[in-house]
């Protein structure tokens, strides 16, 4: 079947979901020697970074079912996935998927003890952990055993995986969990028809360049990631999964791997701005595409000035110097991005400008009893879409408390234009009332300062209201070579606007592993508030 042929059957196929699209791609007559995934580790002897195939990918799956089938795993168990390897997330996520069971997927990088607790919270049925990570859950108490490795789920037999589950559309698919900003995250449950409501509308549209051959620089155990495996199986394309996400180790991918798309977090954009580009070879990528939190135009401007992409003209369809970035605003209970905007070398469009809503999704600003407010003003974002999260896994408290008047509330802080267009200013919980109807918003402030300040790679500010005092500090990380001794409290000061230049107490240069982030990348500003508010009190 051809590919333009096979997108429109599965958009139209009422039993696909997030759960059997492996299953339903290769029952719609794809190929099976055709694209499957390529991992960089070794998959059960198959080398690191050579593709498995869709049909040995879909073997290596229903080896994995057969083993979690054997170990006593049945539809609607919750089994926790902790491990450090994206072929070890994606496999076991599709293998449970195939069972009906429900993948809890854990990102490698949570603490031991917060781990346990989450894993205890879920109130499932085991655990799947690599040795790495089995190692550090010993001596914590789980509620549940360790059923063993990803490696030791690949040398169950294929033949006798159990035949694929039916799902529902209201079946419980995965698990994933929020960055968190302290403690443990929250676990987002998604179902098999919201986390493919996206999918299915995308595959009703053209394809866009830059997803023929994608590189996945997603934290693997993200809803993201999820995604966009579905996605390219969907489309028939190439991905290519890191489990490792730094800038140093995205461009090696791209010079050897040769995408022509890139999807990432904001926080691997602001790395790869640390180098400089020009001295890497990016010909291959058309698209960087951006999901999570909305990107900084510097790090944006960077990225589209390398690479190439397709535009129509009198005369035809040319090739153009210079990628596209598509940014947006999403997160792990949105179920894909709300919203999009297209950047290229020649636009202008930037101040937190996070475009349109997709068409599945409707949005709203709102004040604080839920009303939506006027245009151009500031509000709390609210989203109704049909690839919003079901709820968060045994905590109906939390899941309720961020529902109002049938939205559900972001914790972003947003506002509109009268062209329809959205600008992301902040997270709720990291802006800061200063009196007499005026807010401060910290992810505004930032763009603001690296847009004014060449030599800045990235920035955070942390704004602090203490006893009617509003205070804040600036932590610069500074590109290679810039002068740490100079004082950039005036270009600083200059660049925050009047209001909140005149709180600013201090700029200090930073090195990035200074900065606490989340699991996600996301700077834990709730921690570097204490830490300065403990320095300024001492």
């Amino acid at each position: 079947m051809r590919k333009r042929g096979l997108r429109g059957a599965l958009a139209a196929d009422t039993e696909l979901g997030a759960g059997n699209v492996l299953a339903r791609v290769l029952a719609h007559g794809a190929d099976p020697d055709g694209p499957g995934l390529t991992f960089d580790t070794a998959v059960d002897g198959h080398p690191a970074e050579t593709p498995l195939t869709l049909g040995r990918l879909d073997e290596r799956v229903a080896a994995r079912a057969a083993w979690l089938h054997e170990q006593g795993v049945r539809p609607r168990d919750p089994v926790a996935v902790w491990a450090t390897a994206a072929a070890d997330m994606v496999l076991s996520y599709l293998a449970l998927a195939r069972l009906g069971a429900i993948p809890a997927l854990m990102n490698g990088k949570l603490r031991p003890e917060i781990a346990a607790e989450y894993i205890r919270r879920l109130r499932g049925v085991g655990v799947l952990a690599d040795d790495a990570h089995t190692a550090m859950l010993a001596g914590h108490d789980l509620g549940v055993p360790v059923l063993g490795t990803p490696a030791q789920a690949g040398t169950g037999d294929p033949a006798t995986a159990p035949a694929h589950y039916r799902h529902h559309p209201d079946d419980p698919i995965v698990i994933t969990h929020t960055s968190g900003t302290t403690g443990v995250p929250k676990a987002v449950l998604h179902s098999h028809a919201s986390l493919f409501a996206a999918t299915r509308h995308l595959l009703t549209m053209p394809q866009a360049q830059g997803t023929t051959r994608i590189l996945n620089a997603l934290p693997a155990p993200h809803t993201a990631t999820v995604l966009m495996v579905n996605q390219a199986l969907g489309n028939r394309a190439q991905m290519f999964l890191l489990s490792e996400q730094g800038g140093e180790r995205v461009l090696d991918a791209i010079q050897r791997w040769r995408p022509d798309g890139v999807f990432g977090f904001s926080v691997t954009w602001a790395e790869l701005a640390r180098f400089d580009l020009s001295g890497y070879d990016l010909d291959s990528v058309r698209l960087w595409f951006n999901t999570g939190d909305a990107s900084h135009e510097p790090h944006i401007r960077r990225l589209v000035a390398v690479g190439w992409h397709d535009t129509v003209t009198r005369d035809g369809v040319a090739k153009v110097p210079g990628s596209v970035f598509i940014d947006g605003l999403g997160s792990s209970e949105m179920g894909h991005s709300m919203f999009h905007i297209t950047h290229r070398a020649d636009t202008d469009r930037y101040g937190r400008c996070i475009g349109r809503p997709y068409q599945f999704a409707t949005v709203a600003v709102l004040d604080a009893d839920g009303e939506p407010v006027p245009v151009g003003e500031v509000g709390f974002l609210g989203i109704d879409s049909p690839s919003l999260f079901r709820g968060y896994w045994n905590d109906s408290v939390t899941t309720y408390r961020f529902r109002q008047r049938g939205w559900y509330l972001t914790g972003d802080l947003v506002r509109a234009d009268a062209d329809g267009r959205y600008y992301h200013l902040d997270r709720a919980v990291d802006s800061v009332d200063a009196g007499d109807g005026r807010r401060f918003y910290t992810a505004l402030s930032e763009e603001r300062i690296l847009a004014a300040c060449p030599d800045v790679t990235d920035c955070t500010v942390v704004i602090v209201a203490e006893a009617g005092v509003v205070v804040t500090d600036v932590l610069l990380e500074l590109t290679a070579g810039a002068d740490e001794a100079e004082d950039r409290t005036e270009r600083v000061r200059a660049a925050l606007g009047p209001d909140v230049g005149a709180t600013l107490r201090r700029v200090v240069p930073v090195r990035s592993a200074d900065i606490p982030v989340t699991v996600t990348g996301k700077v834990r500003k709730v921690v570097l508030r204490e830490r300065y508010l403990t320095e300024a009190s001492s």
